[in-house]
């Protein structure tokens, strides 16, 4: 891996703009080839609660910062990822396994974040409420939560960071942040660009850690800390919220997904293979909104199977830095073992492999792009999130059908359908249970729009005017004359 800024690769953790090291190290490999990149030094209980105090110190000063001044220094950070996107891109690839061209996407969109939350720091309102008394004024104003707490997952090392911290520090808040501990190099990189864009010291700190329990618990539970921002498992966001209860914080929770994409007869077959395709392979199925079950209405079956196994087919699997290559390797072994344990109960319960169905030769934690048929309910891979390349193909026969088999499932995050008829995208849309509605599409994230699921997916939103509210306090303002 050659940086053109070797200064981006950092193996300490962040507190108070300064890099630390710990005796205790932990290696960060490459998913592609299994080689160590470096050794990251293991943050743990102490230093997240030296985090902590920094983030608290450096809220009294960065919270009045007029937003004004805030948002040119985040304007300043976005320029500079900007600047760095294909360092970035590099160390995203070595660290997670996505396509090159995959992760300057990844760097870009998460830029983006910032840009946006920049200009909406500025625009932070309250209201004047019209009094029913004479001699009395309401107001409310909104500031910043406090000191936030952010634990990011894996699968976008830089994109769910963004996310979470941008609007944090544009309304004000300070944040320690625990990124996952397959990909910390991307959040080390972030930090090293946010001290040279100007971000005060104590107001992004970054930990590094194989201590996810212990310093976790810290983040949920100290005092000072006032709001929790978690990516990953539903499993774990039950954990962290029933830790963050113990002192009332303030939460968001974008928990796990079960995607339906929904292939209506009178769907542009077209239209309905590329945005399958893209919700489902993108990288390589490890995203939270990828299509886990692929419904298809039994008349328009065989046209959309037969073009839709074509396109699975040209996939072409390798390391991310080779050309051409758009399926990258899954994490990690635990990763494969899902994959390979989803599948062996659905074809013990009935389904087919019509395409791949194997690890791949490219090496050991890669896996064929896989298309799987008579998928039923009673499968393991119906429920639970497949988190890899493979389509769990569904056939139905009418749109009640589709809407019962699609909301089945405790979760409600993503959702996507293909269909023409005006009348009934609108009726689809309302009925579906899910946060996030692609219609037609299958790339559906954007700064400028909200992100958050319903049900066991979690609550709050993440992006667009609603993400700032997530870290803000209404204040109301009684005032006598």
């Amino acid at each position: 891996m050659k940086l053109s800024n070797t200064a981006l690769l950092q193996s300490g953790y962040f507190i108070n703009n300064e890099w630390h090291t710990t005796g205790k190290k932990f290696p960060v490999y490459n998913p592609a080839n299994g080689e160590t990149l470096i050794q990251v030094s293991d943050a743990g209980v102490q230093e997240a609660e030296a985090a902590v105090a920094a983030a608290e110190k450096a809220f009294v000063t960065w919270s009045v910062l007029p937003a004004k001044e805030r948002a040119a220094i985040l304007k300043k950070w976005f320029s500079l990822i900007v600047q760095h996107t294909d360092d970035l891109a590099l160390l995203l690839t070595s660290e997670q396994g996505k396509p090159l061209e995959e992760a300057k996407g990844e760097v870009q969109y998460g830029a983006s974040f910032i840009e946006w939350f920049a200009e909406e720091a500025r625009r932070v309102y309250g209201d004047v409420i019209p009094s029913p008394m004479t001699d009395r004024r309401f107001v409310t104003i909104k500031q910043p939560v406090g000191v936030v707490s952010a634990i990011t997952p894996w699968n976008f090392p830089i994109a769910m960071i963004t996310r979470k911290i941008a609007p944090a520090l544009a309304v004000g808040c300070t944040v320690v942040l625990k990124p996952a501990e397959d990909t910390p190099l991307c959040a080390l990189a972030l930090a090293v660009l946010a001290k040279e864009a100007g971000i005060p010291a104590g107001v992004f700190n970054v930990l590094p850690t194989m201590q996810a329990v212990e310093v976790g618990k810290v983040l949920t539970t100290h005092p000072v800390v006032q709001k929790v921002s978690f990516t990953g498992s539903t499993e774990v966001g039950r954990i962290l919220m029933q830790q963050a209860a113990s002192t009332v914080k303030k939460m968001s929770l974008e928990l796990g997904g079960n995607a339906p994409a929904i292939v209506f007869e009178d769907a542009d077959i077209e239209k309905a293979v590329k945005g399958t395709l893209a919700s489902k392979y993108r990288n390589a199925g490890q995203t939270c909104v990828c299509a886990n079950r692929v419904l298809v209405q039994r008349s328009i079956y065989p046209a959309f199977m037969e073009a839709y196994t074509k396109a699975v087919a040209a996939l072409m699997v390798g390391n991310g830095v080779d050309k051409d290559v758009k399926i990258g390797p899954l994490i990690n072994q635990d990763a494969i073992d899902k994959v390979e344990r989803l599948m062996q109960d659905a074809l013990n319960k009935g389904a087919e492999v019509l395409l791949g169905g194997k690890k791949a030769a490219a090496g050991e934690l890669f896996y064929e792009p896989t298309i799987i048929t008579k998928c039923t309910a009673e499968m393991d891979l119906s429920h639970e999130e497949i988190f890899g390349p493979v389509s769990a193909v569904y056939i139905f026969d009418t749109v009640e059908d589709a809407i019962q088999l699609a909301n089945a499932t405790e979760y409600g995050l993503a959702a996507y359908f293909f269909a023409t008829d005006i009348a009934k995208i609108w009726r689809i849309a309302e009925q579906l249970q899910y946060g996030i509605i692609g219609i037609n599409e299958g790339i559906i994230s954007f700064a400028e729009v909200p992100f958050g699921g319903i049900k066991q997916s979690g609550f709050g939103k993440e992006g667009s005017m609603y993400g700032v509210d997530d870290y803000l306090i209404v204040k109301y303002m009684c005032i006598g004359i």
